[in-house]
């Protein structure tokens, strides 16, 4: 059979240039694409680095008092971008306090250090254990189907007609106010939805061609679950620990906003968002520091897990 040059050429221009990339590589391709999310990494990267790094850059502990200042300006001194001679307070270079003090003259860039770190701390940790429970929980409920099936979900469906938030402040409030406490309210629902899902994605995989072959070679149930279905659930799984990382730092801080949170001295955004709001009238930068703080996070993690949306299953954009 003989080629002519312009069928050859048409063939080379049609064969694939170099290895063909992995779903995961075409996934990344798509995400960085994303301006929102990747600005969205970005902020949150940032705010991560400023937990990690900001206690080696503080000049004053979370406890420590500054009496020199105490008593001036009904007891807050301004950041440094408004210390001054009107604001009574000595400059930033001598004083350190990169973002003013609070009102009992502490030092606010230390205490939003701690509120990053914490507030971080159970968003993150109280999304992988929910996201674990949930993914395990519903991946058995899908895949052995029946009554099993039938019991793990209504067990599911008593607990979320469960009021969530009134849950959460009576364990507080009978228990004592402490993070373990919170980390173990804030689980105690947060896996739920999760589940569902879980369910559903394994329910429409346990009829798959790899499943059968596994079942038909006579592996373990649990084996299955876990080799080949939960895998296959990592997609939805990290999408929905974006969305829900946020959430779990909203729970926290409103807990926190309402005097259940974390007590003195440690300190979280939802802490200082509430003292800075008693202090609004002597000090906005009370307020608006930490507030920045946590509304630029909760946007980084919604664009990202947007942009990781997105990426992951294209078809839905």
């Amino acid at each position: 059979m003989v080629v002519s040059h312009s069928q050859s050429a048409a063939l080379t221009a049609a064969a694939p240039m170099g290895p063909p990339r992995s779903l995961w590589a075409d996934a990344r391709a798509r995400f960085f694409r994303n301006r929102a999310a990747v600005g969205g990494l970005v902020v949150l990267g940032l705010v991560a680095g400023f937990a990690i790094f900001g206690p080696f850059v503080a000049q004053h502990s979370i406890e420590e008092i500054n009496w020199s200042i105490l008593g001036k300006v009904d007891d807050a001194g301004g950041p440094c971008f408004l210390s001054g001679p009107d604001n009574e307070i000595p400059p930033c270079s001598e004083t350190g306090h990169w973002f003013g003090t609070d009102a009992q003259a502490r030092d606010l860039f230390a205490r939003t250090v701690q509120g990053t770190q914490i507030s971080l701390m159970v968003g993150v940790v109280g999304a992988l254990i929910a996201v674990l429970v949930g993914t395990i929980y519903g991946a058995v409920s899908g895949y052995f189907g029946g009554r099993l099936d039938n019991m793990m979900m209504r067990v599911v469906d008593v607990l979320m007609s469960v009021p969530y938030m009134f849950v959460l402040i009576l364990l507080l409030v009978v228990f004592g106010r402490s993070i373990l406490m919170l980390f173990i309210g804030i689980g105690l629902i947060s896996w739920l939805d999760m589940a569902r899902i879980a369910r559903g994605q394994t329910l429409s995989l346990r009829s798959r061609d790899f499943i059968e072959a596994a079942i038909a070679t006579g592996v373990h149930p649990f084996r299955i679950i876990l080799r080949h279905i939960v895998p296959n659930l990592l997609g939805v799984v990290i999408v929905y620990a974006t969305l829900l990382v946020p959430s779990m730092i909203i729970y926290e801080s409103f807990i926190s906003f309402l005097g259940l949170g974390v007590q003195e001295p440690l300190t979280s955004w939802g802490a200082l968002i509430n003292e800075g709001a008693d202090q609004m009238r002597q000090g906005l930068w009370m307020l608006l520091i930490p507030l920045a703080f946590f509304v630029v996070s909760l946007f980084g993690f919604f664009f990202v897990g947007d942009g990781l949306r997105d990426a992951l299953d294209p078809k839905d954009r």
